[in-house]
């Protein structure tokens, strides 16, 4: 069996942010009715977290479930836990009308890092950044390319991507924190 590798490698880049790919992530696609007691439960087992309200992403410790649509979670542990999870979700919801589905390999995730990390995403997504509040999750997108992110820490953004554009979202991510690019709000 061979290993599994991060789309870049943990590529990094220091501008007025720090720019990085942060590895391997497991990534559970959890669709169905999420206020059914069964998924109010499962959620709970996979986490350690309720079910969150929409635009939120609720984290406990190295795992998190966020609110994807009226339908929808992803659900993230560590890469090894992966299938694990997808397991144990799918005999949580057994009966249940639902899909659970292992994304890890098809995701890429990015940090952005430092007191001026928001403004790196505010050229590239139509997102009001000074509006966001902490545990707020946003679907996007990264220039031309769909994107999630969220507030991961007091100066940090954890951004989602596919992997298949991994590498144009860290050449958007590098170019958006250059030395001398920073925005100068009014």
């Amino acid at each position: 069996m061979s290993k599994a590798v991060s789309a870049l490698g943990g590529v990094s880049h220091e501008g007025f942010a720090k720019v990085a790919e942060a590895g391997l992530r497991g990534m559970i696609t959890v669709r169905g009715d999420l206020g059914s007691a069964a998924m109010k439960k499962a959620v709970k087992a996979a986490t350690g977290t309720a079910v969150p309200a929409p635009r939120r992403i609720a984290v406990a410790g190295d795992k998190a479930a966020a609110w994807m649509s009226p339908d929808e979670l992803l659900v993230m542990v560590p890469y090894e836990a992966a299938n694990e999870t997808v397991a144990a979700l799918e005999k949580a919801l057994a009966g249940e009308h639902h899909l659970v589905a292992d994304v890890s390999d098809a995701r890429a995730v990015f940090t952005v890092t430092g007191a001026r990390a928001a403004e790196v995403l505010m050229k590239l997504c139509p997102v009001d950044m000074g509006a966001l509040a902490e545990g707020e999750i946003r679907r996007t997108r990264a220039a031309q390319v769909a994107a999630a992110f969220w507030k991961s820490g007091p100066e940090e953004i954890t951004l989602v991507s596919f992997r298949s554009v991994a590498g144009y979202v860290i050449g958007l991510l590098e170019v958006s924190s250059r030395k001398g690019g920073e925005l100068f709000v009014v």
